[in-house]
């Protein structure tokens, strides 16, 4: 054991041992959102995982990279690129310094979640601290290598509050050999449509995101897979076909949440995160609340809306079979809206209380959430 895990490990069963809550942090580029924030105040001790940093190993004819908590993601990707290959569920950038823990712990994918699956869908196996400060491994470096509960995907989204991440494994895939952006002028409920038709055929969707600026909605749909597959898809599905630097730039922004959409938020107004079946109809939002931007082939709405809409939000999405989150709070102050540890449903609520118990019976977690 290293001097960094070894130190980890002791500020893990200090605050065991005296019962009082740590704020784990990778790179703070999550640190806006509700269930990264530390919540019992100011004073909490920080634990940053960003010593336990390094690609433990890659193994690119195994689809398969380890590496420690703190481990830049930038530095992940750069190396996958090298040999072609990329974590296919796009992370996003929120900001610069993100963490591989952070990024497993927030549990945040890029537009193409929708056509290859989630971050814990691409965790083999995760090492971690839990409250007792018991250093356990999960998993391992191979699909099959999972018997009964998989704790390491638990892990995927759980904002720090079960463990302190400090090693993960990670299925990796090669770079699409080919790919297309196609753009359509449609409206809402008309996108919505197409979408949904789409996915009952045999295309290689990949990502899509849609949006109304300046009176204007515009569809963008990407296409991934086989040279043969996307250029029948672009000749059977028509629409304007972008090429060029500002294609990749676009789905960038779209990643990272730096399309205008998102950067002209006004201060009064909270992001909304509103996942949704992706069969849902346009919802009626309250009044005064502008179009969302509309993501994973209509499964993930964003919503700009007052902090007081979101009852009004949560009861649309409830309606629609989806659930509405508070995703980043307003500029000016306000007191924030609950994260999606406040559950409503009783039995959720339950499972998860009992989760947190096994897992940090002291509640040193439960205080703090990972912000990397």
């Amino acid at each position: 054991m290293d001097a960094a895990l070894r130190q980890t490990l002791e500020r893990v069963r200090d605050a065991a041992a005296q019962r009082t809550p740590l704020a784990i942090r990778g790179g703070g580029t999550k640190a806006f959102h509700p269930d990264a924030s530390c919540r019992p105040g100011p004073g909490v001790p920080m634990l940053d995982l960003r010593p336990l940093a390094g690609v433990v190993s890659y193994e690119p004819s195994e689809l398969v990279l380890t590496a420690r908590a703190g481990t830049p993601l930038a530095e992940v990707e750069r190396l996958l690129a090298e040999q072609g290959q990329c974590l296919a569920f796009e992370p996003p950038r929120l900001a610069a310094g993100g963490t591989v823990g952070g990024m497993v712990a927030a549990g945040l994918s890029g537009p193409a979640r929708a056509s290859v699956g989630a971050v814990r869908d691409f965790v083999l196996g995760a090492e971690i601290i839990n409250g007792r400060a018991e250093l356990l491994r999960y998993g391992g470096q191979v699909m099959k290598n999972v018997a009964g509960y998989d704790v390491s995907r638990l892990m995927a989204g759980s904002w720090g509050r079960l463990a302190v991440i400090t090693e993960v494994s990670l299925k990796v895939l090669p770079m699409a050999v080919s790919e297309a952006t196609l753009a359509f002028d449609f409206e809402q409920a008309e996108a919505l449509a197409r979408l949904h038709a789409w996915g009952g055929k045999p295309l290689p969707l990949n990502a899509s995101c849609w949006s109304s600026e300046d009176g204007r909605g515009r569809l963008h749909l990407r296409l991934r897979g086989a040279r043969a597959a996307v250029q029948a898809a672009c000749r059977s599905l028509g629409g304007e076909r972008l090429e060029g630097a500002r294609v990749q730039s676009f789905w960038r922004a779209c990643r990272d949440q730096r399309l205008s959409w998102f950067t002209f938020r006004e201060p009064h107004l909270a992001l909304w995160r509103l996942s949704l079946p992706q069969t849902a109809p346009a919802l009626a939002l309250p009044p005064g609340v502008a179009a969302p931007l509309i993501e994973w082939h209509g499964g993930l709405r964003w919503v700009q809306a007052a902090p007081e809409h979101g009852p009004a939000l949560r009861a649309l999405a409830a309606q629609a079979g989806g659930s509405a989150t508070l995703f980043m709070a307003t500029g000016q102050g306000r007191t924030r809206a609950p994260g999606i540890f406040d559950l409503q449903d009783p039995v959720l609520a339950g499972l998860q209380q009992r989760l947190q118990e096994a897992f940090d019976p002291a509640g040193i977690f439960r205080g703090a959430g990972a912000r990397g």
